[in-house]
């Protein structure tokens, strides 16, 4: 029972910083503003952010989940998750400090961290719990962390002038594109994971909904990837009902 009291007040608290942080600047910007100040193509509409609460939602679903299998699943295993998601809220709550402090390349490197607790957190289940109280909540926030992770490598690139060794800003962007997609298919292929894959494709519309005509190339990439990812996530249901 403490752990459930522990996860839960760690979610709440996560809840607290970051919509704390969105209503009350902090240091006199919020986390959009900050976003918004360098011309990131990566960066999806400002809307696309929304997927924070569905997340926080389907964590809150995660954490009755434990309850409830609290006596059906190994003790070991129930402990090693619950340090996870703990491990998982803080790391949260560290990265929007970080970034509302601009503490860019920290940020960054806390995302990272995020994004390896949550694929170690992701990999304790096996392919078969795939369900609302089970995998599916971290798979959401597994799929929003491979976003973010690209998200920030991208602006303190941006923020630091790089380069891009002679690439233009839009054919990186592209290419983080296409590197994202191939992470995506890879979840639908080899783990049948549809829900990551929604959030792949909510991302990549928003990327297209922000660029519009004026970055084409970006945008057309954005739309055919997340036509690529629907189709496969088609064929997917299909032969699961073929072998059904």
């Amino acid at each position: 029972m403490l752990r459930i009291i522990i996860m839960t007040i760690s979610l709440i608290a996560v809840i607290a910083v970051n919509g704390a942080t969105n209503i009350m600047p902090f240091n006199g910007s919020t986390t959009g503003e900050i976003s918004k100040r360098l011309p990131v193509l990566f960066t999806p509409a400002s809307y696309v952010h929304f997927i924070w609460p569905v997340i926080y939602i389907l964590l809150a679903f995660w954490i009755f989940g434990f309850w409830k299998n609290r006596t059906k699943n190994n003790a070991t295993l129930q402990k090693r998750r619950a340090i996870l998601f703990t491990t998982s809220t803080v790391l949260n709550i560290a990265l929007i400090v970080l970034w509302l402090t601009e503490h860019f390349i920290w940020a960054m490197l806390v995302t990272a961290a995020l994004l390896m607790t949550l694929l170690v957190f992701y990999f304790t289940y096996p392919r078969s719990e795939n369900q609302l109280f089970e995998r599916i909540p971290i798979a959401v926030y597994l799929g929003w962390m491979f976003i973010s992770i690209i998200n920030n490598i991208s602006y303190v690139l941006t923020l630091h002038e790089w380069n891009g060794w002679g690439l233009s800003s839009p054919l990186w962007t592209v290419i983080y594109l296409t590197i994202a997609a191939a992470t995506a298919l890879h979840f639908i292929y080899h783990y049948g994971d549809i829900a990551l894959n929604f959030v792949f494709i909510w991302a990549f519309v928003g990327i297209a909904v922000k660029n519009g005509f004026e970055e084409m190339f970006v945008s057309a990439a954005a739309l055919f990837l997340s036509a690529v990812i629907t189709v496969c996530i088609f064929f997917l249901k299909k032969e699961h009902r073929t072998h059904t």
